[in-house]
């Protein structure tokens, strides 16, 4: 039983989140705002809007690739969502003007995030060879600290939550501020929101059982 739970948490939640995402995107790709004004648009109109000037705006490959880069004050802006006209690209373009809206009021969580992603980084590039190596020499000390490194890249998941839920309601909330979108529209905006966040919780809770997996593996090996 315990098996079958960590197999749907592994490999299918994911899997829904993902597909979620893309057929809420695609579906609202379709639909244009009353508004019709372009990602880019809508990310300078509530820069602007809260008085934020010293972030620009960029066009990036890939798509749904848009992110905020706080240390070059940059947003950088798929094509679909930099020249779209739709309700998901209005969506998604003001979502990552909430992290800039962030970052500009020092968000607690994005600090902290921000200072815990160098060593979640290194955790999650460097635990795994710990893990390995504790479990083939049956060393439960290297296993531990592999637990711990890991454990921090498992943080760094739990972190990203709030500030990812927390920039979808800045964006909720300026786009029916600033006119982007009419009261009748907020339903369907909310729904590509929501759709991208459950992928950040997909993402946190394979990163906690594959934690719990590891916890599990060390007590089995000091009971021994």
């Amino acid at each position: 039983m315990e098996f079958l739970i960590y197999f749907a948490i592994i490999l299918i939640v994911p899997i829904w989140a993902s597909s979620r995402v893309k057929s809420t995107y695609k579906k609202y790709s379709k639909v244009p705002t009353s508004s019709s004004m372009t990602g880019a648009e809508v990310a300078r109109k509530i820069l602007n809007d809260n008085g934020i000037y010293d972030v620009t705006i960029e066009e990036t490959r890939g798509m749904l690739s848009d992110h905020y880069d706080p240390r070059n004050k940059v947003i950088r802006l798929s094509r679909e969502i930099y020249h779209g006209r739709s309700m998901a690209a209005s969506a998604v373009a003001a979502h990552e003007v909430g992290h800039a809206i962030q970052d500009d009021q020092e968000y607690a969580f994005l600090k902290f995030r921000s200072a815990l992603a160098p060593l979640a980084s290194f955790g999650s590039n460097s635990s795994i060879f710990l893990i390995i190596g504790g479990i083939l020499l049956s060393w439960s000390g290297l296993l531990l600290a592999g637990i711990v490194f890991f454990a921090l890249a498992v943080l760094f998941q739990f972190i990203t939550l709030p500030v990812e839920f927390d920039a979808s309601n800045r964006a909720m909330g300026q786009l029916v501020s600033t006119g982007v979108i009419r009261n009748d529209e907020e339903r369907p905006t909310k729904k590509v929101l929501n759709a991208a966040a459950m992928t950040y919780v997909a993402g946190a809770l394979v990163a906690l059982a594959e934690l719990l997996r590891f916890v599990f593996m060390f007590v089995g090996m000091n009971q021994d």
